[in-house]
């Protein structure tokens, strides 16, 4: 896979830093919840490409190469999660005070695991009804902040091997379309 195409995958990502402020500024009238379900919904639609179309793809149909959490070592392509992460890094790079993060309760990496009350409780009701988002405002740091948690799903066997193969893995029986974790998203509130 061309260095192009990998960069282009994360382009969308790229784009979502650049207008982040944009949106706050522009989003008078637009309910926090709004806000932050869009910016999911473009979240969702970038991880769920690149999952599928170049993960999957190439590991798991074509065999052509494969997806490591040690890819720079591995000269393989970097796992799903990480591509989130690298995206999120940037984006509070840029914009501070907005996150995003994929955490879950069974985190393979422990530092995905729930830090707040609300992160768990969120993960929990994601967990336990996953066509519903959780939505809370949270008080961190002495600052408000809206906070929303998206269920994360098992959307390709890429993730379903990741997983319950991994030696660290809490949990190795998921299935397809099963709630993984979690995408938290906190907005400030002014």
């Amino acid at each position: 896979m061309s260095n192009l195409r990998m960069m282009t995958v994360a382009g969308s990502l790229v784009l979502l830093t650049c207008t982040v402020g944009q949106i706050a500024r522009a989003a008078e009238g637009v309910s926090y919840q709004q806000m932050a379900d869009g910016l999911h919904a473009v979240m969702e639609a970038d991880r769920t490409v690149y999952t599928r179309m170049v993960v999957n793809r190439l590991q798991n149909e074509e065999k052509v190469i494969k997806a490591s959490e040690h890819f720079k070592d591995d000269k393989a392509l970097p796992l799903p999660a990480q591509m989130f992460r690298f995206g999120s890094e940037m984006v509070a790079e840029k914009n501070p005070g907005f996150s995003y993060s994929l955490l879950s309760l069974w985190a393979v990496n422990k530092q995905n695991m729930a830090k707040t009350a609300v992160e768990t409780e969120g993960l929990k009701a994601v967990a336990a009804n996953p066509k519903t988002a959780f939505y809370r405002e949270e008080l961190l740091g002495g600052k408000k902040y809206f906070t929303a948690v998206y269920p994360d799903r098992a959307i390709s066997q890429a993730c379903i091997t990741c997983h319950n193969d991994h030696k660290d893995s809490p949990r190795t029986d998921f299935k397809l379309g099963d709630v993984m974790g979690g995408v938290v998203l906190r907005i400030p509130m002014n």
